[in-house]
């Protein structure tokens, strides 16, 4: 275990570009439009220094709560003791991606809007919500199936028991 406790300490490898992804960095990362309210990925670029978030950040999803000319203000649950503190730290765009961890639920949410406004035009109502696995109702007929053990057969005869 090393000895220092520096900002950057224990970065090594979590810093460290991927292997054939050393050079230049893509023009996207600067093209890309975030919006307030926006779910991001905070992946540290370790080619670039300015605006480097902690290591603690590294690997966490956070929403877009202001946009800079050069930096994006990200708001982070942390946890700290007992509690969880929402932190809101600002980081270069180098630094972040957008998540992708909305969108099952925005796929989910367009084909409910479709369903919706079918069912609509039909004049029927129709269930948005996923099915619960908590609704599967047992089914009755597989009762009589079930062996019936008398607990005296046990003890007079413990090999038959329960055939």
């Amino acid at each position: 275990m090393p000895a220092g406790h520096g900002l950057r300490s224990r970065t090594r490898d979590s810093f460290s570009r991927p292997f054939r992804k050393k050079g230049y960095i893509a023009l996207t990362t600067y093209l890309r439009t975030y919006k307030i309210g926006d779910y991001v990925d905070v992946k540290v670029n370790g080619a670039v220094h300015k605006g480097m978030p902690h290591k603690f950040y590294h690997g966490r999803t956070g929403s877009v709560w202001n946009v800079t000319k050069r930096a994006i203000g990200v708001e982070i649950n942390k946890q700290v003791g007992n509690r969880i503190i929402r932190k809101r730290i600002h980081v270069r765009v180098e630094h972040v991606m957008p998540s992708r961890c909305n969108e099952e639920f925005k796929l989910r949410k367009k084909k409910n809007d479709e369903l919706k406004a079918a069912a609509k035009a039909r004049g029927e109502n129709v269930r948005s919500s996923p099915p619960s696995a908590n609704l599967r109702v047992p089914n009755p007929a597989s009762w009589s199936r079930v062996p019936v053990c008398h607990l005296g057969d046990c003890y007079s005869h413990p090999l038959r028991c329960c055939e």
